[in-house]
């Protein structure tokens, strides 16, 4: 083809991909959309150039693997030490102990979903669905798969599925209803990707769901079905209303416009593998939790100075209570054709 063709077909492409946008964006107005690709890429090329000695922490954290099977044995602990308990020291431990544990593990899921926990893909996977078992649901296998998808097209339509769909914006639009959409996040973030994004199962998913079957079935044999409940409300109520759940929020929730990823840099991180430095793990998605805090102490002038937060409790209040704030707060963008992202999901997706 000589070089009018190929012009041409440059011009083609990018008409295709733009009126595609148009109607995407004419489609859902609501949400702000981005007409530049995901920012962290050329964050980190960025800061790499000034600041060269943050790839010394680029690796593991060889520590994950122990905090997983102690917190894990910690659970299973818990479960002895409160059988017998009257219904409300139950209910209570259930809020704050197991829903704080179970929602560390998801997040030593998300630190394992990017390799960050041990040598080989294979380790980080195993551990992970060791992270995945005192919830009673299995997520780790399906998680990887999706996560990855979040960091690479970050806010690309129907790609990144931690975007509430236009449904969730149109209903959850007022303060009690957006209540009940907090209490309802553990559903909203397990059913979604099914909607917007479905996925083949692939073999890591039926030996992650193999797993939790035994597990669970082994604690009702050993404890029972209360205790069983125990982790699995737990795991409902700690992704729910809950002050660790902020994250969920904060991290992306447009509440300063401008800008889509936000930091969070308060206690809570201490129980969170440090997922509030979220401008910071998107910028260096192979620099685990542990370091995270040494990127901002290295390069201060990408993070001080940008919109952050202290109290993720301040931000679900806000999220709540401000009129100006739903799910339509994220930002979108149409980076890839329709076409392209039915070839994507043809191939699994960018992870199996």
């Amino acid at each position: 083809m000589g070089k009018g063709g190929c012009q041409v077909a440059r011009e083609t492409l990018v008409s295709a991909l733009d009126n595609e946008r148009e109607e995407k964006i004419k489609n859902q107005p609501k949400f702000y959309w981005a007409h530049d690709e995901e920012p962290h890429r050329r964050r980190k090329q960025e800061i790499l150039s000034h600041h060269p000695s943050l790839k010394k922490y680029m690796g593991i954290d060889k520590s994950t693997k122990y905090k997983v099977a102690f917190w894990v044995a910690f659970q299973l602990f818990s479960l002895h030490l409160l059988q017998g308990a009257p219904w409300y020291t139950w209910l209570f431990c259930c809020y704050t102990l197991s829903g704080s544990i179970n929602h560390m593990m998801t997040l030593a899921m998300h630190e394992l979903s990017h390799n960050l926990g041990a040598k080989g893909v294979t380790s980080n996977r195993l551990l992970a669905i060791l992270a995945n078992l005192p919830m009673g649901i299995p997520a780790a296998a399906s998680f990887k798969r999706y996560h990855m998808e979040h960091h690479k097209f970050q806010g690309e339509d129907v790609v990144d599925v931690d975007i509430p769909t236009d449904a969730e914006g149109w209903f959850f639009h007022s303060s009690p209803r957006k209540v009940l959409w907090c209490f309802l996040q553990p559903l909203f973030y397990s059913l979604r990707p099914l909607a917007v994004n479905p996925k083949e199962p692939t073999r890591w998913e039926f030996i992650n769901i193999a797993c939790i079957i035994i597990f669970d079935l082994s604690i009702v044999y050993v404890w029972g079905v209360r205790e069983l409940l125990y982790l699995v409300v737990g795991t409902l109520f700690g992704m729910g209303l809950h002050p660790v759940a902020g994250h969920f929020i904060a991290e992306h929730y447009v509440m300063h416009q401008g800008q889509e990823t936000f930091s969070y840099y308060g206690p809570l991180n201490w129980l969170t593998f440090n997922v509030g430095y979220h401008n910071e793990h998107h910028d260096f998605a192979n620099i685990s939790g542990k370091h995270l805090p040494d990127v901002r102490k290295i390069a201060p002038e990408y993070y001080d100075d940008i919109p952050h937060y202290h109290s993720w409790v301040k931000v679900i209040y806000d999220y709540i209570v401000d009129d100006g704030i739903s799910p339509y707060s994220r930002t979108k963008r149409v980076t890839m054709e329709n076409k392209e992202i039915d070839q994507l999901r043809a191939r699994g997706g960018l992870v199996k």
